[in-house]
């Protein structure tokens, strides 16, 4: 497993309901948990992660995740990530994109994919409106709450 992945994995674990996630791929075993701390009868969350079984280490570099800044115009509204994630355009390479700058969008339709855990998760509009701005490139990892897309309110 890559360190993407099991990136991805932790990530995922971070922002779910859950506690504990086991896993054993091909001979390898990866068991990360979520420790939860209580005090005053009031329960937090601590990311604690259980150091990962893992028979083949590969250290790859972090990568640095640009960030947008909020949209200056009123008018624009943002679309952002509902899930950890790698983000495409299309269906698959050979298709063409689902939007691009200047469509015209409605509720409910398509307008990426978000691959989590080997899910194609089709992801669709919640707001009627123009296409500004695609703010991710195909194939990046996405993070939760990440803004996807600046709509211009129509």
């Amino acid at each position: 497993m890559e360190y993407k992945e099991l990136k991805k994995l932790v990530e995922l674990v971070e922002n779910a309901a859950i506690t504990h996630l086991s896993i054993d791929e091909n001979g390898t075993k990866i068991e990360i948990k979520k420790e939860i701390q209580e005090t005053n009868s009031v329960v937090l969350p601590q990311a604690a992660v259980a150091a990962p079984i893992v028979q083949n280490t590969v250290q790859a570099p972090v990568e640095p995740q640009e960030t947008k800044e909020a949209p200056k115009n009123n008018n624009l509204i943002e679309i952002k990530a509902q899930m950890v994630g790698t983000f495409y355009h299309s269906a698959n390479p050979d298709s063409p994109a689902f939007v691009k700058v200047g469509d015209t969008i409605k509720k409910g339709s398509i307008i990426c994919i978000i691959e989590a855990m080997k899910l194609f998760n089709e992801i669709e509009s919640e707001e009627e409106g123009v296409i500004e701005e695609i703010c991710v490139a195909n194939e990046a990892a996405v993070e939760y709450g990440q803004t996807l897309f600046l709509i211009k309110k129509g």
